[in-house]
């Protein structure tokens, strides 16, 4: 290999594929490649914890069943920690079902396929991820938020709740950014999917639903009881910076 072929090599985003199966984990490499993605294989979570620690890939296709330490356990531990808390997660498995697909949404993964699918809309939902994951990176800089509550620094993608850091997804980040540069109005959930998630993005409106739990979750002080992020019966969800202070 030239230095320059190892150099243009090394500009391909590095996709993680989590695959305990070997002919499965070499069909997504070999289509994958083929797309223009540099590929590396781990076949259960410890392996690619030790992957990730030798180097942070651009994104994870994860599969759900895996021995030894779930999918869904991996998951965790990456939403765990400061390197891979943004980390683009794409989930796949061969359960298909609302609660499975709810549960690895609500653990941090931000885009969810079910076995089997096809090598292009593979590399399609790979592509949405991290064209959105850029595009969050590029807005970012340089802004800041500040009510009551809660602080938001977008240049360093810190968020603060009564002082005390939290710890947010790349998706969550982005869905509180457009709330709060959005306030009062009333959000359809196909109209955040759209905002948010791009209209490259294959989610269902369900995964809406999952993301407002989980901000909740870290923002409000009794989530059960929101104030700042309203639910509009048979409407969608309105932000009410008021319920911040």
């Amino acid at each position: 290999m030239t230095a320059e072929t190892a150099a243009a090599g090394s500009a391909r985003p590095l996709v993680l594929v989590v695959e305990d199966e070997p002919d499965i984990a070499e069909l997504e490499r070999y289509n994958l490649e083929a797309e223009g993605f540099a590929v590396e294989l781990a076949f259960d979570g410890a392996r690619a914890l030790e992957a990730i620690a030798r180097r942070v890939p651009d994104l994870v296709v994860l599969d759900l069943m895996l021995p030894g330490m779930s999918g869904l356990e991996l998951c965790r531990k990456l939403r765990g920690q400061t390197a891979t808390a943004r980390l683009p997660l794409l989930m796949v498995t061969a359960r298909g079902s609302e609660a499975d697909r709810v549960l690895g949404l609500e653990l941090g993964a931000d885009d969810y396929m079910v076995k089997p699918f096809s090598p292009r809309e593979l590399a399609a939902r790979v592509r949405a991820l991290l064209r959105r994951s850029a595009m969050a990176a590029e807005t970012a800089g340089g802004e800041s938020y500040q009510r009551g509550r809660l602080r938001i620094d977008f240049a360093t993608y810190e968020v603060f709740v009564d002082g005390q850091p939290r710890t947010l997804t790349a998706r969550e980040l982005e869905l509180l950014k457009f709330f709060v540069r959005h306030p009062l109005r009333v959000y359809t959930r196909e109209q955040l999917l759209d905002q948010v998630w791009g209209r490259e993005a294959f989610v269902e409106p369900r995964t809406v639903d999952v993301h407002i739990r989980r901000l909740r979750q870290q923002l409000e002080r009794d989530d059960s009881r929101p104030r700042a992020i309203l639910t509009v019966r048979n409407v969608g969800y309105r932000f009410n910076p008021e319920g911040l202070d």
